[in-house]
């Protein structure tokens, strides 16, 4: 969801540009040693499609995200007629303005979309993961689900793995609990940690740790791109937030005073600076402070977690693990369930590729 996004270019692009060799696999955990024998789907295997209210076809995306520096330059000609094979199997996503289709309507629509994928296509299983703008937490009182939870229950009812790496709500809709309970296949979220998080993830444990006293943490986020325009809704913005603060809650025991304040920056494009100012209290109360700064591009820092996450819940899928799979919690900001501790995500993750390995 979110097909012709820039993260979802990325990662088609990305994925084509490893396969054939041009490329390194740089930042994907799942082509490290420690996945080895663990049956997971090769790159060369993956078939690409998906909805999106975009209608700017892959590969011209592909060529903006080569001029703005994402992607290198000559990739977007090199990969394009895979990059043009996946903008075929794009569909027109929704609900758009003036739809006057109702929840189970849409649901089933998008359901058929997918299940129609999987048969034109030949693919052994389907993975859909939601990469689309982040959108507003419902509001109470809402009587229809957002388009994300429209799209989880689609993704349920068409039997498919479900990966929600963006702060939008996704599955966890309380209208969706029994669906989910009762589907049978594996799903990951929330939200895709990579940047000020990430970072934030290593840190607050070592104060923790150290017994330091963290008194207060700021943070600011400068982006453009499509995520700097949506965030600029303060009630996304809110949604966004919430995984930020729930590692630093989880891994220090309380949350500490300060906010993180998201600014749209158009002429930054695909690049972000993200910055947080930590005060801390050391022995006999000495005050003290650390400051971070993350300068980097989230698609590129996105993309290959997406193609990690994807295999894994297909391999998941067809080891027949269903439900929450916490030991994905290394990927997300706020995952279903787990530590929010990066060390200690990391080692879940090992087990639990041992765990699919066994699996063989």
């Amino acid at each position: 969801m979110g097909a012709r996004g820039s993260v979802a270019t990325t990662a088609v692009a990305g994925c084509a540009a490893v396969t054939a060799g041009l490329q390194p696999a740089t930042g994907m955990v799942t082509e490290t040693p420690d996945f080895a024998g663990t049956g997971l789907p090769e790159l060369s295997s993956f078939v690409f499609g998906g909805h999106d209210v975009a209608s700017s076809p892959l590969p011209k995306r592909a060529e903006e995200l080569a001029a703005g520096g994402v992607l290198p330059h000559g990739l977007p000609a090199a990969v394009r007629a895979e990059l043009a094979a996946a903008d075929e199997e794009i569909r027109m996503g929704g609900p758009l303005p003036g739809d006057t289709r109702d929840d189970e309507e849409l649901i089933a629509a998008f359901a058929a979309d997918i299940t129609d994928f999987a048969r034109r296509t030949g693919v052994a299983r389907t993975v859909v993961v939601n990469v689309s703008s982040t959108e507003p937490a419902p509001a109470d009182g809402d009587t229809r689900l957002p388009a994300s939870s429209l799209y989880a229950a689609a993704a349920l009812r068409a039997g498919c793995a479900y990966v929600n790496f963006t702060p939008s709500t996704g599955l966890r809709h309380p209208d969706l609990e029994a669906a989910a309970d009762a589907a049978g296949v594996p799903y990951a979220g929330r939200d895709g940690k990579t940047g000020q998080t990430l970072l934030r993830a290593v840190l607050a444990p070592m104060f923790r740790q150290r017994a330091l006293a963290v008194r207060a943490w700021s943070g600011s986020n400068l982006l453009g791109g499509g995520d700097g325009a949506s965030l600029a809704d303060p009630a996304a913005a809110a949604a966004k937030n919430a995984g930020k603060n729930r590692v630093l809650e989880d891994n220090l025991g309380t949350l500490p005073e300060g906010e993180v304040h998201i600014d749209d920056v158009p002429a930054l494009g695909d690049w972000k600076t993200a910055w947080d100012h930590i005060v801390f209290e050391g022995f006999l109360g000495s005050r003290m402070v650390l400051q971070t700064i993350w300068q980097g591009c989230d698609s590129a820092l996105a993309a290959p977690l997406v193609l990690d996450l994807a295999r894994l819940t297909a391999r998941a899928h067809e080891a027949g693990l269903t439900g929450p799979r916490p030991e994905l919690g290394f990927y997300f900001k706020d995952p279903d369930g787990g530590s929010s501790a990066l060390a200690e995500q990391y080692g879940a993750l090992l087990s639990f590729a041992e765990r699919l390995r066994e699996a063989r």
